[in-house]
């Protein structure tokens, strides 16, 4: 899958602030972690990262600072803010409802 599905671009935001939850890091390092911790199931490209950062950052979620990455280059680091970790916590209760009432329905039908 190159992009998210709808369900799946739903939850990038969630997906993205529990990334930053473990360490800061770079637009490619949380795509690689995404795709790396899904064991490959998901993989987020640009066109689908970078506005979600964008908007987090926007959201207050977030927040960004250059520094050089371990290929010495010159890159945006995000890292969680208060409001982040609040958010995330309040984000991740809701997908736990959601996908258990997905589940449930898949398991029935």
């Amino acid at each position: 899958m190159s992009k998210p599905t709808g369900l799946v671009q739903g939850a990038l935001d969630l997906l993205i602030l529990k990334i930053l939850a473990l360490e800061p890091a770079h637009g490619w390092a949380i795509a690689q972690r995404i795709e790396q911790m899904s064991n490959d199931v998901l993989q987020v490209g640009q066109s689908a990262l970078y506005p979600a950062l964008h908007k987090l950052e926007q959201n207050g979620w977030i927040q960004a600072e250059w520094a050089i990455s371990d290929n010495n280059r010159r890159a945006k680091y995000y890292s969680l803010t208060a409001a982040g970790r609040k958010a995330l916590a309040q984000e991740g209760a809701q997908w736990e409802r959601l996908s258990g009432a997905i589940t449930a329905i898949v398991r029935t039908v």
